[in-house]
């Protein structure tokens, strides 16, 4: 389930974040922390064994090579192949997000295009409607996780009323090797064009806006279908999860701290805990699992996208704004400005200060 924050960060105060950082669910703690153990369990060992167990001819080897590992350590280019690689993450997650098949745009035309006020009328609004929802729980069970689990079938989709059982015929029966997502919007089409025919779709016109809303539907089906198909290359993954790994390897031994009697420079100080170096590990392999989330928001983790509910809602709104609202108007009667000449909505106790500011005119209205 998406882990929402926006009330608590509606305005910007002193500390506005620091309620943010008690959250578990979704949390960088969550993600990180088994190998956040792990890094500071093994650096330790090391530190215990340099410390107790190595004779002392081991340990002038060792700390040559606690030296050698801390000066060559910084030549991996960690943050600027993480970087990069987490913004192109985010630019494809949020796109992702954006291809979502929503049916608003396609209901309302449907719902103003499609007359009839008969039994037939409706059937011809509902099953467009369906239609599209099918064309999305079709591409949604190809590429999520979530909704795969609630439709593992054919089957499934018919019992939940998406698909009638002569449909799953007439749909098994096209046979082909690739995703058959686009069928219903096959079935779309010809629905509509056949309404045409019989004077259901009035003109032309509407008949093009149906077809353009359609289009645009399934082309946010057909993106995420490619976004799945096409991965971020795998190259690019692997050089930044070895760049990240390989640097704190030779941080566990570079980042050691050594007897201050040997008058290593830069090791004056002894400490058990590298607490900046565990802050580094933090960071970057926190930006890490940022990338590692987000690069398929179709999983079950915290923060990938809520399908089975974006399912269950625009099913629902779009088989009601066709039916149900179809042709339902409220009276019409005059607003409580008919004769206001300069209308303006009540104001709160809380927001009557607003009344008190000068509108804005323009950045050159009051220079002199």
């Amino acid at each position: 389930m998406t882990v929402t924050y926006t009330a608590r960060v509606a305005n910007a105060r002193f500390g506005g974040f620091y309620k943010l950082l008690l959250l578990w669910r979704g949390s960088i703690y969550k993600l990180l922390y088994k190998e956040f153990l792990a890094f500071f369990v093994t650096y330790l060992g090391l530190s215990l064994t340099y410390r107790f167990v190595l004779a002392e001819d081991q340990k002038r080897y060792f700390e040559k090579l606690v030296i050698y590992c801390d000066n060559y350590a910084n030549l991996i280019p960690v943050s600027f192949v993480l970087g990069f690689y987490v913004t192109l993450v985010v630019n494809r997650w949020w796109s992702q997000y954006t291809c979502m098949p929503m049916p608003d745009r396609l209901m309302c035309a449907i719902s103003g295009s499609v007359h009839g006020g008969d039994e037939r009328g409706r059937l011809y609004r509902r099953t467009l409607m369906r239609y599209s929802s099918l064309s999305a729980v079709l591409i949604l069970r190809s590429v999520s996780t979530a909704v795969f689990k609630r439709f593992p079938t054919i089957d499934h989709v018919v019992e939940a009323g998406f698909m009638t059982r002569e449909e799953r015929k007439k749909y098994e029966n096209l046979s082909s090797s690739y995703n058959k997502y686009w069928i219903p919007c096959v079935w779309f089409t010809n629905l509509v064009a056949q309404a045409r025919k019989e004077g259901r779709v009035r003109d032309n016109c509407a008949l093009k806006m149906l077809m353009e809303e359609l289009n645009q539907f399934r082309a946010n089906c057909s993106m995420l279908f490619h976004y799945d198909w096409i991965s971020v290359p795998l190259v690019y993954t692997q050089v930044v999860t070895i760049a990240v790994y390989s640097f704190f390897v030779a941080c566990l031994i570079g980042r050691q701290f050594l007897d201050p009697a040997q008058g290593y420079e830069g090791h004056d100080l002894d400490l058990c805990v590298p607490v900046f170096t565990l802050l580094q590990f933090f960071f970057y392999v926190g930006w890490l699992k940022v990338a590692e989330q987000l690069i398929n928001p179709f999983g079950e983790d915290d923060d990938d996208f809520e399908t089975n509910l974006l399912i269950d809602r625009n099913f629902q709104v779009s088989m009601m704004a066709v039916d149900e609202m179809y042709d339902d108007l409220p009276l019409l009667e005059k607003d409580r400005y008919w004769d206001a000449s300069n209308p303006r909505a009540p104001y709160t106790a809380a927001t009557v200060f607003l009344l008190h500011q000068p509108s804005f005119q323009g950045s050159t209205f009051d220079m002199t």
